[in-house]
């Protein structure tokens, strides 16, 4: 079971994890990437007001992937030509990424679910 209450201060909020503290910044994104896990996931999407479909999980293991590969999250550009040729173009899309992710889009806000970093650029 996930616990979602959150403990805030101005830099760091504690989301309880299966009953585990884990430290995200103020936006949501994890302060220790190893503390990432599914649950996490789960946890954060409810806070974010997003339910995860299978879609949703497709794409977060998808940016783990590519982030363990190469060492740097994946642009959007990569992920459309990743899911246009697994879902086909109407699904694979910018458009429909982002409507995925309505809070950043997927390379915000997956890339914060997935347990990433922020990507370069980004406040």
């Amino acid at each position: 079971m996930t616990d979602t209450a959150a403990v805030n201060d101005p830099f760091t909020k504690t989301l309880l994890v299966n009953g585990r503290p884990v430290q995200t910044d103020s936006e949501g994104y994890l302060k220790n990437l190893d503390d990432w896990s599914e649950d996490f996931a789960r946890a954060q999407a409810k806070i974010e007001g997003l339910e995860l479909t299978d879609e949703h999980w497709q794409l977060i293991r998808f940016l783990r992937d590519y982030y363990a590969e190469h060492g740097v999250q994946a642009q959007v550009r990569a992920m459309i030509w990743h899911f246009t040729k697994l879902w086909g173009p109407e699904h694979g899309n910018n458009h429909y990424l982002h409507d995925l992710f309505p809070r950043g889009g997927p390379q915000k806000q997956g890339n914060r679910l997935a347990g990433l970093l922020k990507t370069k650029g980004e406040h």
